[in-house]
């Protein structure tokens, strides 16, 4: 059953946030079956805000009344805060969710975004940047390129996956080398030194690829639309000696993602697959309407009355509770096995579609790589269009057919088996020599592996919760900044 707005397509998020924290992004809702709208609608909009009511204490004001409506830890909220003190918005959210915060149940999945931007992202995946994920080693002070995305500048200036990026300037003349920029301002003046994200913004990088061939290129930001699945690496056939493998690479849960889906399942159908590696290593979650969809594909043979998960709003709120249940299309197959690859960066949408499958695939399903980030939540969005606010607030609950969804602390003592391997740089996605997938391989194939250990995705950092993915060389955190911008949100590490 779906409560009063369910008929409203787009309006629930996982957001994981693990560029901004569990990730997010946004699992948005939709009518079974049904083609989600690009745009989210708010379940809630109160009294819309006249034009002139944008002060700040009148947006706090308004946040402030919008979670105590709807919030999932009622509980946590302070029974009154004055706002006075506090000069941002963003930051008096951070103060009401304090106590959430503390418990791990909201690890700023809460937050303040911009209506306009969320949209576009969501809608068609448009940001403005170099089109890279940017992740710092262990030492924290060599920045690595973990993935490039197609139509965008770095790549076609040659950069791409394994690249390690030795110094940035504005001009050829003032270059500094990227040890020099964290030992003197941090990981913020590094994100700094990238320049702010508007179209045009240019930078001079130094770099060298996986040749051992150091380049000098100047790259400018530009407006790209980012693919959720990969034309290079995001849908293929692995071959495992005789046996043919499955592979999905999802960037992130955007409605841009439903065709491609479709169009790969409908592949894997017709050439009779059955074992699939699902590669979520780096996606931060989206819209729920694109994680039900994954599960609808993934659930051949499941029947209409079997239950892919629940969606629990408190209890006041429980008339907007939702129950998905399976609805395969002509595309979905009938798996017998199923690696999910995941790392601390996995968050939300993706840990949804991976619990949702503990019930039914049992020990036919493991968890590669590392573990999980841990964001059993969601999101709903509240508008005040007048000030182009929109409150993105931890609202609901989500629970596969078990009911199962404690894995605050990811799914790695959650998912039946798991097997430990690193997230190599060395090579491209989507490579059966790269270790994650090798892993993922043998599981497949029952070739023996380490367990993941139980600990829980990285604990949030200022206002950028981070998550570390284990690497050959030690351990690599996604860059982001202290307040990431929705696709950064949802695409960590994303510039």
């Amino acid at each position: 059953m779906r409560g009063r707005f369910g008929a409203a397509l787009g309006v629930l998020a996982m957001l994981s946030a693990c560029g901004g924290g569990g990730g997010s992004g946004s699992v948005g809702g939709g009518t079974t079956g049904g083609a989600p709208t690009p745009t989210p609608t708010p379940i809630a909009t109160g009294t819309p805000a006249p034009t002139g009511t944008c002060s700040l204490r009148q947006r706090q004001d308004w946040v402030a009344g919008q979670l105590r409506e709807w919030y999932l830890f009622p509980e946590t909220l302070p029974a009154s805060l004055d706002p006075t003190p506090y000069a941002t918005l963003e930051s008096y959210v951070d103060a009401l969710t304090a106590t959430a915060r503390a418990q791990r149940r909201d690890r700023y999945f809460t937050y303040v975004t911009s209506i306009a931007e969320e949209n576009a992202y969501y809608s068609s995946g448009s940001t403005a940047g170099y089109g890279t994920r940017f992740a710092l080693d262990q030492t924290g002070r060599r920045l690595f390129v973990i993935e490039a995305f197609e139509g965008a500048p770095a790549l076609a200036a040659g950069i791409d996956r394994g690249t390690e990026i030795l110094q940035i300037g504005t001009n050829t003349g003032n270059l500094r080398a990227v040890s020099a920029i964290v030992a003197a301002e941090g990981t913020a003046g590094l994100t700094a030194a990238l320049g702010p994200d508007t179209v045009g913004t240019s930078r001079v990088f130094q770099f060298r690829g996986l040749d051992d061939v150091t380049r000098t290129a100047s790259v400018a930001k530009a407006d790209f639309a980012l693919t959720p699945v990969s034309s290079r690496y995001g849908a293929k056939v692995l071959q495992d000696g005789n046996k043919r493998v499955g592979y999905i690479n999802l960037r992130t849960f955007i409605t841009p993602a439903n065709q491609p889906l479709r169009d790969a399942f409908a592949s894997f159908r017709a050439q009779g697959i059955t074992e699939f590696v699902i590669d979520l290593r780096y996606n931060g979650g989206g819209l729920i309407s694109v994680a039900e969809l994954m599960g609808d594909l993934l659930g051949g043979g499941k029947t209409g009355s079997q239950v892919y998960s629940y969606t629990t709003f408190r209890p006041e709120k429980s008339a907007e509770n939702e129950v998905k249940y399976f609805a395969p299309t002509a595309q979905s197959v009938t798996p017998t096995r199923v690696a999910f690859i995941g790392t601390g960066n996995t968050a939300s949408a993706s840990e949804l579609v991976i619990n949702a499958f503990v019930p039914y695939l049992g020990t036919n399903m493991a968890l590669i790589g590392s573990n999980t980030y841990g964001k059993p939540v969601g999101q709903i969005a509240l508008d005040r269009t007048a000030c182009d606010d929109r409150l993105r607030v931890v609202a609901l609950a989500v629970q596969n057919s078990a009911r199962s969804a404690a894995y605050f602390d990811g799914l790695a003592t959650t998912v039946p088996n798991t097997c430990q391997a690193n997230d190599d740089i060395g090579y491209p996605l989507g490579d059966a020599r790269e270790q994650s997938i090798a892993r993922a391989l043998d599981f497949l194939a029952g070739r023996q592996c380490t367990r993941i250990g139980a600990t829980a995705g990285a604990p949030p950092t200022g206002n950028s919760p981070q998550s570390a993915s284990a690497t050959p060389g030690g351990e690599r955190q996604l860059l982001q900044p202290d307040r990431p911008s929705t696709p950064q949100r949802e695409v960590p590490g994303l510039f």
